[in-house]
């Protein structure tokens, strides 16, 4: 399942998803005209991984075929909708849509579905860290079972409203694992937390962008590009509402590797360049 062919002896780009998890912050905290700031979740990876080892990160990986079920209870958007909003066919826009809301449960404990909503009734709050919720948290990670099945069974809709598209970027052709994923932005649902649940991350933390963004500029927090520069548009944004309403293009944006300076950078389209993260960083 691929939106873009590589050529020959560069390797394909696998399709992914990732979520900028949001959260109103405490009261007082830089906002606009009165309205609070935000913080987003972020995640470091355990330095063991393949794949960006210690780096922050946003909730996320890549898509599963089981995420393209037809099946999967769905609100909001249509999947053809989201195919025009995302630039693929309509079974990527699903998969991707579902890898989102998946991805972000099985990491964090937080269920961006609900029962099906009534109207003139508030949305029931979930209760996800209940031992069965977590039986099935991880069948998800082990891929004994589908998300489909999970929601199914207990009457639940994936609430694809509360998802935002935000951006698409590329792994550079030079490495050797290569993803091609489509970011999101959601806020916390009602009543639910996030958990820290181990796995591939050793740390969970919700931050200011705009104090995530600083961090990595002083070399405390390592990042790749997608997540420096993402942070920096959140933290542009400054609100929830701001988050909301901002004008967003999704096109791929696909970084270069180079010598700059007689240094090893990664350079994205605008010519913007960013060191390789270090994963020996201190929080």
């Amino acid at each position: 399942m691929s939106e873009r062919s590589a050529p020959k002896g560069v390797a394909e780009p696998r399709p992914a998803a990732t979520v900028m998890l949001l959260r109103r912050a405490a009261a007082g905290a830089d906002g606009v005209a009165g309205e609070p700031g935000m913080e987003v979740l972020l995640m470091r990876r355990v330095r063991s991984m393949g794949f960006a080892p210690g780096a922050y990160v946003f909730p996320g990986g890549r898509v599963d075929e089981r995420d393209a079920d037809g099946d999967l209870p769905w609100t909001g958007p249509s999947p053809d909708a989201w195919a025009g909003i995302l630039g693929t066919d309509v079974r990527m826009a699903r998969a991707l849509v579902c890898a989102a809301v998946r991805e972000t449960f099985e990491e964090t404990g937080v269920l961006l579905a609900s029962e099906p909503e009534v109207a003139g009734e508030p949305v029931i709050t979930l209760d996800t860290g209940t031992e069965e919720w977590e039986r099935d948290r991880l069948g998800l990670v082990d891929r004994s079972r589908s998300f489909t099945e999970v929601l199914s069974r207990r009457g639940l809709v994936v609430r694809t409203e509360w998802l935002r598209a935000w951006s698409r970027w590329i792994t550079p052709r030079v490495e050797p694992r290569r993803f091609d994923t489509w970011f999101f932005a959601a806020e916390l649902p009602p009543g639910q937390e996030s958990r820290h649940v181990g796995g591939e991350a050793d740390l969970t933390r919700w931050t200011d962008p705009s104090d995530a963004a600083a961090a990595w500029e002083a070399g405390r927090m390592p990042m790749l590009p997608p997540t420096v520069v993402s942070c920096r548009e959140l933290a542009a944004c400054r609100t929830l509402e701001g988050v909301r309403t901002a004008r967003r293009d999704i096109v791929p944006i696909e970084p270069d590797v180079r010598d700059v300076g007689g240094q090893i950078r990664i350079v994205t389209p605008d010519g913007a360049h960013y060191p390789l993260p270090k994963p020996n960083a201190t929080p």
